[in-house]
């Protein structure tokens, strides 16, 4: 290598609430850097394990506000900002952030970018999500601030969206029918190795602005990935049967079906596997003398571990969901933004609040909604349907929830511990919509409340709203009572919670 971090460096890290950017603080932390977060909505970092450690910095990439004030003093800024599900024109959100962002880093006197893109291969036709990281980095090179870009293939790591991809179509088909993408030759990473390197770009030489491949010391088809993963996880060995008449689009709606990765976000995973993704060059591995890698075998082995011990730090669905409302929550009584739409339950609870809590926390994921499940489920599939997350992201943790995580269709909004819990949904709505669950307490005794709101949008949200009330009392209703319920039950076998 070419030298330890020097410590005490500031750097910036974009994209803090996203899969490799809440990743890769600790990472920075523990090299001995000082550490700032840029954040659009920075109450999103509040309940990360790292947060008291970090300078937290408001701003946004694409119009700029912020950018001057964060990138003050830094040296090196890691540009981790990515379209995800491409919502809207993301391409062009894409460059004219990357544009931003490269000019208040110039301004800003910053010494060095970092930046990990895709392994693109060269003279192809790309997808517009491929075109569009590599113009992200072409960008960055091109801009006043010597950039160093890492490009990279599939990422395996417990939570990344290409290994939950991987692993579901695995577990899940012993025999699968698969388009010819399955034959594409790929060069897949672990994770630990993604971090570690982006730490050590830092240490190369001052003016070094270029792009490197990165990769693990094999390559693989996507294939035998299936079949190396099956035989990691103690699966027998899967039938494979490659067929030519399935597109990227028709394939990411298969993804999206088996899988948690709904076909937005499927879809440029498959994009990227229609060519061979294969480094060209090990260079950065000769400059930083840093020649070992994580094999196939052992990255899926740790992978598995993690999820295994319930330690996934961050996931896929860690960054928001690009067609989501960011509107705030209205408050009452005194708000004024137009109609908003309630339903209210309460319900006395025979259990200490602290088991209501546990409930309340631990909702959603393989548990459920204590609800109807036909229409939770149907909910979620006409979601996914038409573009939206599904129903099945599930959870970060199946006992302890942060502000930020993903919960199905919900996005957990605030967390009060022991009080209250706020979910804002991500699914398709013509308006924004959340969901409360908190506890209270009348004359000493326990009290579950419940409120769901909708903010409609033109007459299309207050015609949604009266179709789906005469449901509030079965899914409403019953998702009231059955919390209730499970408390009780709960208190009644939990030896920490009798007298």
């Amino acid at each position: 290598m070419s030298g330890a971090p020097r410590r005490g460096r500031l750097a910036l890290v974009t994209g803090a609430s996203g899969y490799i950017g809440g990743r890769l603080v600790p990472e920075l932390l523990a090299a001995g850097y000082r550490v700032r977060c840029l954040a659009r909505t920075p109450d999103k970092l509040r309940d990360h394990p790292w947060r008291e450690r970090v300078e937290v910095a408001r701003g946004d990439v694409v119009s700029g506000e912020g950018l001057a004030e964060a990138l003050a003093g830094v040296d090196v800024a890691y540009y981790l900002v990515h379209s995800m599900g491409g919502g809207g024109d993301f391409e062009s959100n894409d460059a004219k952030g990357a544009r931003t962002f490269a000019r208040a880093a110039g301004e800003a006197d910053v010494g060095r970018v970092v930046y990990l893109g895709g392994l693109a291969p060269e003279g192809e036709e790309l997808s517009a999500h491929m075109a569009s990281r590599k113009e992200v980095a072409d960008l960055l090179l091109d801009g006043p601030v010597p950039a160093v870009v890492l490009r990279a293939a599939v990422i395996l790591g417990s939570g990344s969206a290409s290994f939950e991809m991987l692993r579901h179509l695995t577990e899940r088909l012993p025999a699968m029918t698969t388009p010819r993408w399955v034959r594409s030759r790929v060069q897949p990473i672990a994770v630990r190795d993604v971090l570690r390197l982006l730490v050590e770009a830092d240490t190369l030489p001052a003016d070094t602005n270029r792009a490197f491949d990165i990769g693990g010391p094999e390559t693989l088809t996507y294939a035998e990935m299936v079949q190396r993963f099956a035989a990691e996880a103690g699966l027998a060995r899967r039938l494979i049967l490659p067929v030519p008449v399935l597109s990227p689009g028709l394939s990411s709606l298969w993804v999206g079906l088996i899988t948690p990765v709904p076909p937005a976000v499927a879809r440029p995973l498959v994009e990227s596997l229609r060519h061979d993704s294969v480094a060209g060059e090990d260079d950065l591995a000769e400059l930083l003398d840093d020649h070992e890698r994580i094999g196939f075998d052992r990255a899926v082995a740790l992978a598995l571990r993690r999820i295994d011990e319930d330690r996934v730090d961050t996931r896929w669905s860690s960054a928001a969901w690009p067609s989501a409302p960011s509107d705030p929550l209205p408050t009452d009584p005194d708000w004024s933004g137009g109609s908003l739409y309630t339903d209210r339950r309460a319900r006395v609870v025979d259990a200490p609040a602290e088991q209501l809590w546990r409930v309340i926390e631990g909702i959603g994921g393989e548990r459920g909604w204590y609800s109807w499940p036909l229409a939770w489920a149907a909910r979620g599939w006409i979601d996914l349907a038409v573009g939206g997350v599904g129903p099945r992201r599930g959870r970060r943790d199946p006992e302890r929830l942060r502000v930020g995580d993903s919960l199905d269709f919900w996005r957990v909004e605030e967390i009060v511990p022991g009080r209250l819990l706020r979910l804002r949904a991500e699914m398709r709505l013509p308006g924004p919509a959340w969901l409360e669950l908190g506890v209270g307490e009348v004359r000493g005794r326990t009290v579950y409340h419940q409120r769901a709101l909708f903010h409609p949008r033109g007459l299309l949200g207050h015609l949604y709203w009266k179709a789906v009330t005469p449901f509030h009392g079965v899914v409403f209703g019953s998702m009231a009572a059955n919390i209730a319920a499970r408390a009780e039950q709960g208190a009644a076998e939990d030896p920490r919670d009798r007298d």
